[in-house]
């Protein structure tokens, strides 16, 4: 950032605390009336997180949402937090970018599509249904249910057949990424900056045409694993406003998959939105790796007790699907021995990443580019969770630190969901009017 953007944000966050300051003055809330009146907004205002991953195997008769189970998104989990709606993602690891590898990851997308209609038509029909628009969205909740809606990570499933794009609508799907972790098809991924290896030096030719169906459909461009040259494409490229689905500030915490100030202009530009990731690596990599030094030394302690062996993050995520899921049982059983432990041996020593270093990284983007222009997600059941939003249990503590800030309710219902809300409208309008301009 140039120095006079760093002078003027500091300005700009010394004006807000100090509003902030006097308005807690002011108001002279108590601890008790302050947590009261974040309940009262919490319950009021739509809360929406966009993008919790799922293991098809919790789709089932004998085990599924509506059952509080070992991980972290569940519809018991959604109503005791307050969580409103959960956007769950159909994602695809990369695999080879053959006839094969495409059928295998189009079979692997369709599974995830059947398991989250399951939920909502055969399993839990009464407790939470898909919405396709921000209409549904309201009038979902407005009847006393929860709501699922869908996003897909990794446009590797559309293989080489772009009428996909309109079928993975067809079943609900809203947002798609380009790419995941690897390039595909159709795009370079952000993991790319780690050898300097690129693909296509941004979106391919084909991905140009997939943008073009997913504007004419209505689903939205995510931009959160694309490298940054296929996020400049994109921007070029798409007629419609863009969104980065699970991604913070590269300015607090530099790793690839967060936005540096460049994109966070353009997409303010674009009128898209970026929805703050609550993962800890990529909201302080210090403070998490040095919490995770220790709590890994629990971590593999108890595990060498039952013969598991702790894998470091990025390794984990390498691994193909099933594997991935199975670490990531495993792995929550140990956390979960660990945990009374965890406070004493761990967190005095290096506290974890938490609630309030997510929100500075929503106070950065909101301070440069504006509150219109950032959300909120996750990343639960695929890696995300921070102390003090663990799970969707804990979601309420979110709205609470975002009053504790000096967001006012309008703000903060604008953060938990309406501006991705706009965005998703502003996309399916555009969509009508070139479906409507084809017809001429």
């Amino acid at each position: 950032m140039k120095l006079i953007h760093i002078i003027y944000f500091l300005l700009f966050s010394c004006l807000l605390s100090c509003d902030i300051k006097e308005s807690a003055d002011e108001t002279k809330m108590s601890e008790e009336e302050l947590v009261a009146y974040a309940h009262e907004i919490h319950d009021r205002v739509i809360i929406l997180d966009t993008h919790n991953d799922i293991r098809t195997s919790n789709f089932t008769e004998e085990k599924n949402y509506t059952m509080d189970l070992d991980n972290q998104v569940n519809l018991p989990k959604m109503k005791q937090g307050g969580l409103d709606v959960s956007w769950l993602i159909v994602y695809t690891g990369q695999g080879e970018l053959n006839e094969e590898g495409y059928r295998k990851a189009f079979e692997n997308a369709m599974d995830k599509f059947e398991a989250i209609h399951r939920l909502t038509e055969e399993l839990a029909p009464d407790q939470i249904e898909l919405a396709l628009t921000s209409d549904d969205v309201r009038r979902i909740i407005a009847s006393g249910k929860k709501v699922a809606m869908i996003g897909i990570e990794n446009a590797y499933p559309v293989g080489l057949d772009i009428s996909n794009v309109k079928k993975f609508y067809d079943l609900g799907g809203r947002y798609m990424s380009l790419a995941h972790n690897g390039h595909s098809q159709f795009s370079d991924s952000n993991t790319g900056e780690r050898d300097s290896v690129w693909l296509h030096y941004g979106v391919s030719k084909l991905g140009r045409e997939v943008i073009k169906e997913m504007n004419k459909w209505g689903i939205m461009v995510d931009v959160s694993h694309p490298s940054k040259k296929a996020f400049m494409d994109m921007m070029e490229l798409s007629k419609a406003p863009l969104i980065a689905s699970h991604s913070s500030a590269r300015a607090l915490c530099d790793v690839s998959r967060n936005l540096d100030d460049e994109q966070l202009y353009l997409l303010k530009k674009n009128g898209g939105v970026v929805q703050t990731v609550a993962l800890a690596s990529y909201l302080n990599v210090e403070k998490s790796e040095a919490h995770n030094e220790k709590a890994n030394e629990l971590y593999k302690s108890i595990g060498a007790e039952s013969g598991f062996a702790v894998m470091p993050m990025r390794e984990v995520f390498d691994l193909d699907e099933a594997d991935r899921d199975a670490y990531f049982e495993k792995f929550r059983e140990i956390r979960k021995l660990a945990k009374p432990r965890m406070t004493k041996e761990v967190n005095v020593v290096a506290p974890p990443v938490d609630v309030s270093d997510f929100v500075d990284h929503i106070d950065y983007i909101a301070n440069l580019i504006g509150v219109q222009h950032v959300g909120i997600s996750s990343d639960f059941d695929g890696g995300g969770g921070i102390e003090g939003w663990q799970d969707a249990s804990e979601t309420f503590n979110v709205t609470l630190e975002l009053l504790r800030r000096g967001y006012t309710e309008e703000e903060i219902g604008m953060i938990w969901s309406g501006n991705l809300l706009r965005v998703l409208d502003e996309v399916q309008q555009i969509a009508k009017e070139i479906q409507a301009a084809e017809e001429e």
